[in-house]
């Protein structure tokens, strides 16, 4: 399944967006769903997932408080809502998916089945 994200763009300080995730012909419902960024010289960082029942998610500390994950099951959709960007959330922003047993994510590349191409987020100071 191809992961498709969409919602990027570029904003100023203080400001927010909302990405999406879906795989266009395919149900999420059975796929954790984890969210990662890599900006421009840095390594790719996890920073959300959401379990496949949507009962567990993870926020890393870099993002927790201003970003949240959530799933729209009947719209196939994963939506990472992120607000007070930072000018450091400068990034291109993947979604990917993962099998796991029981209601459970963990956002963690080797993990991963599934990636989507990524969507640019440039935050301006």
């Amino acid at each position: 399944a191809q992961l498709v994200e969409s919602g990027g763009g570029l904003v100023q300080t203080g400001d927010s967006l909302r990405l999406s995730c879906s795989a266009p012909g395919y149900s999420l419902d059975y796929w954790g769903i984890a969210w990662f960024r890599q900006a421009p010289g840095a390594e790719r960082e996890g920073i959300a997932c959401i379990s496949s029942l949507g009962g567990y998610t993870f926020h890393a500390d870099s993002v927790k408080g201003r970003f949240t994950i959530s799933k729209d099951s009947a719209k196939h959709t994963v939506f990472l809502q992120m607000t007070s960007l930072k000018p450091e959330d400068t990034a291109t922003y993947y979604c990917a998916a993962q099998m796991l047993h029981g209601d459970s994510c963990a956002a963690v590349e080797k993990s991963m089945t599934y990636w989507g191409k990524g969507t640019a987020v440039t935050v301006s100071s």
